[in-house]
């Protein structure tokens, strides 16, 4: 810490250097213990000149002193205003340098001047600035000049950024982190406080509640489209579960200790109900997230995209630029409408058009982001009612060619991961956040069917009428005034982009989720032959078997996609047969499945049903010509490969390990032995599960690993919490059975041949007894 302030070493340098030590020490100790010296400012003035130059404080003590004693209440502000520029203009250089330079370099380096003005109490005493306003008793509140107020924002930003610890400290206020939202109101000071906000929720321990903010609902009505796209940045981190990003990754046994814990809603769920509460607001998030900009293409246009993503490491940069061209248009215009201003500005004329692109695309990421949460919430099916209402999926379809999906785009870049919140250009979390959004909106849903416009439901429609089956109730009640418009829906715009991405790209991954949640639930024969001609099924088997992907994240993606692409379809069976025509081709597609299961299992799963399906309805001669030739189904047919599966899929998990990834493969399991039990051999696959204990010599472990899993099972899906009809609407097996096959299983009589204890020699019995005890 003392190198900071000074390292002279003569003898009386040394004796300069305690003294200064000796402040320094006194200030730290303050600020820990609350006792001594509230601030550096109470020092004496003489004192902190004479050992500013060897601490090298670059007279920001001095500064803050004549700044404190000319900002007191009835002042005249100008002098402190003046004191508070020359503070900022040192201050600004070290954030500006943070910002800049190599992150990495930056935070191994320290800024002296921003460690001095928090040392010596600049922090809190630009917070007492900000709000003497609201702690006055006058009935007229003072106001503030706006400049003043912008100037102490910028300061405190510049020092979070800077200097470690001063985030955390202002996060730990309650009160003026909800007196900062009071500032928003003013449209001059708005980026700053927004930015600062931002930068403090980030850190703050527990999330702030939206309702404790005054007058929230009039703020945000209050706010132009550009005000609410960037107040969106602040709303993803209060809707948000903290963990959100990695829920597949926890354990389900601390999930469902947690929600034991917090039986009440979440500050995240109540936030988001505080928000559908505002009127028009999800109108205008719509409107935001649907709204068109001039876009430009071709080579140039390309490099300049990447020139602005490399300088725009920091998104502030941009903003900042656009507020100057929407005051420019204020001081030339009186007009004061939402987007009329930025329009007619010049300064937005002289901006490069790929600038404005990147600016249009970074705020609808912010709002797609909120929309997405919001669908995947406690309150979905409201919040789809006025998606659907405010025409959502057909702005964006809209959009997909010049500005989602453009033809001339950098997204062939290999993206970094499947995490949402990579450090990815502006374009490529665009992209992401619109199939995420997709994905949740599709996902167990019957409007899934807006992503198609009316021609592509007429076309459904005459699938099933061909095929003589009743129309999907979802179909019927689609309301074909909200669908898309135009030559193609969203869906098979989707569809065509996807067969064009590189090999490498990650988008695939977001992709196949998209399209798999369109044909989630309850399998619809319309749905799969809809995508099966638009040769859906042959991509992802070039992809599985041809492409040399390697990602475990896009493999598992397309193993999904294909299993309810194929479920139950004779027709895709077919296609399958017709695609994988080698021997080779086949054992590179097995390969692939057996290199994971723990991905594979919801299309071996898949595999399972669809030949139990098949084989009650032998009277169809297409279906028994496709059995007699399909090398999947014989390959299945066979019982050796599915003991094989089945001893695979129980193996690879227990119950300290599952998470909502993996605990399909105990579900694909019990399907298996659901079936077996159908067909009353049952037995026989138990029995088959012992003699595998025996001959990889380690009895008991097998079963009594399964015992407990299933034990799990029972607490898990039976609880009353529980949404269970996914399993039933996936397998077509009433939940019921479910039920009865796992009691049958769990039974404790040792004498059933249908009850796992009764397969496990009594030396063995219970070798983890305590596993699942409270």
């Amino acid at each position: 810490m003392a190198t900071l302030l000074g390292s002279e070493f003569s003898s009386s340098g040394r004796k300069r250097r305690n003294c200064n030590s000796n402040i320094v020490t006194k200030l730290t100790s303050s600020k820990i213990t609350g006792k001594g010296f509230s601030r550096g400012t109470q020092l004496p003035g003489g004192l902190l000149q004479e050992r500013d130059k060897p601490a090298k404080w670059h007279g920001i003590p001095d500064l803050l002193q004549k700044l404190h004693e000319s900002s007191h209440p009835n002042s005249d502000l100008s002098h402190a205003h003046g004191y508070l520029k020359s503070l900022s203009s040192q201050l600004s250089v070290e954030a500006m340098s943070f910002v800049t330079e190599d992150r990495t370099k930056a935070q191994e380096s320290t800024f002296p001047n921003t460690y001095t003005f928090d040392l010596f109490g600049g922090v809190d005493l630009l917070v007492e600035i900000l709000m003497r306003p609201t702690l006055t008793m006058q009935k007229k509140k003072p106001k503030m000049n706006d400049e003043l107020v912008k100037d102490c924002l910028s300061v405190l930003y510049n020092c979070c950024i800077c200097t470690e610890g001063v985030t955390k400290s202002l996060a730990a206020r309650d009160d003026f982190v909800l007196f900062l939202f009071t500032l928003m109101t003013n449209k001059k000071t708005f980026l700053q406080t927004a930015t600062l906000i931002e930068d403090i929720l980030g850190v703050k321990k527990e999330m702030i509640q939206l309702e404790g903010i005054p007058n929230l609902s009039g703020l945000v009505q209050s706010f132009d489209q550009q005000q609410l796209a960037n107040f969106c940045r602040i709303l993803s981190v209060t809707i948000s579960e903290p963990d959100i990003g990695n829920d597949d990754k926890h354990t389900l046994l601390a999930k469902n200790a947690q929600q034991k814990r917090n039986a009440s809603p979440s500050r995240a769920e109540v936030n988001q109900v505080t928000l559908l509460n505002i009127p028009g607001f999800i109108e205008r998030l719509c409107k935001l997230a649907t709204r068109k900009v001039s876009e430009a293409t071709g080579a140039n246009f390309l490099q300049e995209l990447e020139d602005w993503y490399t300088w725009l490491d920091n998104a502030l940069v941009l903003d900042a630029l656009m507020q100057m061209a929407t005051e420019e248009a204020e001081q030339s215009s009186t007009e004061s409408s939402d987007e009329s201003s930025l329009a007619t500005s010049p300064l937005r004329h002289r901006l490069p058009q790929s600038m404005k692109t990147v600016h249009e695309i970074m705020y609808k990421v912010e709002v797609l982001y909120v929309l997405c949460v919001l669908l995947m919430g406690r309150q979905r099916n409201q919040v789809h009612k006025m998606l659907a209402e405010f025409r959502l999926i057909p702005g964006l379809n809209n959009l997909f060619d010049k500005l989602i999906w453009r033809k001339y785009t950098a997204s062939n870049h290999v993206v970094h991961g499947q995490n949402e919140n990579c450090d990815c250009s502006p374009e490529i979390s665009f992209k992401i956040q619109f199939l995420r959004l997709l994905q949740s909106f599709s996902d167990h849903h019957e409007n899934k069917y807006l992503l198609l416009n009316n021609q592509e439901l007429n076309e459904l429609s005459a699938i099933s009428m061909k095929a003589n089956i009743p129309e999907v109730e979802a179909l019927v009640n689609t309301d074909r005034s909200l669908v898309c418009d135009g030559k193609k829906g969203l869906l098979t715009r989707l569809l065509t982009v996807m067969k064009r991405e590189p090999p490498d790209s990650s988008f695939r991954f977001w992709q196949a989720r998209a399209v798999e949640s369109f044909l989630r639930g309850a399998t619809s024969y319309a749905d799969q032959m809809f995508l099966l001609k638009r040769g859906l099924l042959e991509h992802i088997l070039l992809c599985i078997i041809d492409s040399g992907c390697t990602s475990r994240d896009v493999l598992q993606s397309y193993f999904d996609l294909l299993g309810e692409l194929m479920k139950f379809n004779i027709d895709a069976f077919k296609r399958f047969n017709k695609y994988v025509n080698t021997p080779e081709k086949f054992q590179a597609f097995l390969t692939q499945i057996n290199s994971s299961l723990v991905d594979s299992n919801m299309l071996v799963r898949c595999i399972v049903l669809s030949l139990d399906r098949f084989e009650s309805q032998t009277e169809d001669v297409k279906v028994m010509e496709v059995l007699s030739e399909c090398c999947l189904l014989s390959y299945v047919a066979r019982v050796e490969n599915r003991l094989s599966f089945l001893f695979r899929l129980i193996n690879i998990i227990n119950v300290q390990t599952l998470t909502q990834e993996n605990v399909s493969c105990l579900n694909t399991s019990l399907v298996i032995l659901m079936l077996a039990r159908r067909k009353a051999k049952l037995p026989f696959y138990l029995n088959a599960l012992r003699e595998k204990e025996y001959t990889e010599k380690y009895p008991g472990c097998l079963l009594n690993n399964f015992h407990n899993l299933l034990r799990f099972w029972q607490r898990h899906y039976l609880n009353k919490d529980k949404d269970s009809t996914c399993l039933e609407n996936s397998s077509c097996i009433p939940f019921s059975y479910w039920k009865e096959t796992v009691s049958v299983l769990l039974g404790s009589d040792r004498t059933s041949r249908c009850a796992i204890v009764s397969y496990i020699d009594e030396p063995f019995m219970d070798l983890d007894r305590d596993l699942l005890e409270d």
